[in-house]
């Protein structure tokens, strides 16, 4: 099958739709399939070269909204080598060239809206909310209308879609994602993350890792993090670990601030963007890992720590909550500074027989319901179904 995805942006410091792509794409072409990549992204791009997948740069964009002349005119000329197109993210013009272009043609299309029609942004970002409708009647709802099937990664996802516009007209289907397993334990030293950053070493480590954003509820574990451990003994060695790009200088502020506040100056590590073998010596090296996102469409990184039999502590706005929770992988609880209170102090007042348990429960669910290899196999089953 000769498969094209299109998607704004290869950049990893985006996120899950890149990671999405990649993981999704890289185990296609494992099977056998013919897959190529088709962004917005400035051509001389630093993150280019290091894609691991055929790629066609059409940028660069200078609006939010990426349109770009180059696109149309490579897709009137390419369309007819792909059997299908997944189209991943809405609100953007690739969606809408895509539709356009094969309106006439016989070459079908599917979308991965990626948790972008969670009525999350409507209630927080209302003004927003209020532009996309004007683009909602005549654009996106046509794309998602016309498109032989609307892919979401959870139940949950398909369900709140439902909630933020009116005309929504589509052919759903729930295809959740995955992620590749992780290296062999013994092929990655977890002793790299603490001599990256020595004062994690001896500690027991609170992960956080992903794209650091309001919508993570990243205020949300600073402040739980410091009552929790304040209920402790003193000698209780509990070290919370920030990964990730931060989305705005102002958040960074907002939390440096915070932290200063609560007195967690010389118990938080902030490590920036990781990857590669300290990404996943960084989930080795964790006790728990956590996510009090108010929005989260499937969390790739809790697919990863549960990859690792890292347990997660997660909100039930995270939309994968429910296979953690009946797998008994790790704890759930509201987005709130309460729920998040209650994570922490859950796991941190668990036993050891619990918490081990409770670590190859994590693997289990990760080879049960996260591979990459089954997800990979269910999306290209549901492709053959909607093909003409």
């Amino acid at each position: 099958m000769r498969i094209l995805h299109v998607m704004r942006s290869a950049d990893p410091i985006g996120g899950g739709v890149a990671e999405a792509v990649t993981r999704v794409g890289l185990e296609q072409v494992r099977t056998g399939q013919n897959v190529r990549v088709a962004t917005l992204d400035d051509p001389d791009a630093p993150w280019l070269p290091r894609f691991p997948l055929p790629i066609d740069a059409l940028g660069p964009v200078s609006t939010n909204y990426g349109y770009t002349s180059r696109l149309r005119p490579w897709l009137d000329h390419h369309l007819h080598l792909f059997d299908v197109v997944c189209v991943h993210g809405l609100w953007q013009y690739p969606g809408f060239a895509v539709w356009r272009a094969t309106r006439k043609g016989k070459t079908p299309y599917l979308v991965f809206p990626h948790g972008m029609l969670d009525p999350w942004f409507k209630r927080r970002y209302p003004l927003k909310h209020a532009k996309k409708w004007l683009y909602w009647p005549w654009a996106e709802s046509l794309v998602l209308r016309d498109a032989a099937a609307v892919l979401f990664t959870a139940e949950d996802e398909r369900l709140l879609a439902r909630q933020s516009f009116w005309l929504y007209r589509c052919r759903e289907k729930v295809v959740t994602l995955g992620t590749a397993a992780p290296p062999q334990a013994s092929s990655v030293d977890r002793r790299l993350f603490s001599q990256s950053y020595p004062e994690t070493e001896g500690r027991r480590l609170v992960l956080f890792l992903g794209r650091i954003h309001e919508k993570k509820g990243c205020d949300l574990l600073v402040r739980a993090f410091a009552s929790a451990t304040e209920a402790l003994p003193a000698n209780e060695p509990w070290h919370l670990v920030l990964a990730g790009p931060v989305a705005t200088d102002g958040y960074r502020r907002l939390l440096d601030g915070l932290i200063r506040k609560v007195g967690l100056a010389d118990r938080v590590t902030w490590t920036g963007m990781v990857d590669g073998d300290l990404k996943w010596s960084a989930f080795r090296s964790a006790d728990v890992f956590v996510l009090p996102s108010h929005q989260e469409n499937f969390g790739v990184a809790v697919a990863e720590a549960l990859a690792c039999g890292v347990p997660v502590l997660v909100s039930d706005k995270v939309n994968i909550w429910r296979e953690v929770l009946a797998d008994a992988a790790g704890c759930v609880e509201t987005d709130t500074l309460a729920g998040t209170e209650r994570l922490l102090a859950r796991w941190m007042f668990l036993d050891e027989d619990a918490r081990s348990h409770m670590r190859i429960n994590a693997a289990r669910c990760f080879a049960r319901r996260f591979d990459i290899r089954d997800a990979a196999a269910r999306l290209t089953s549901t492709i053959e179904d909607v093909l003409p």
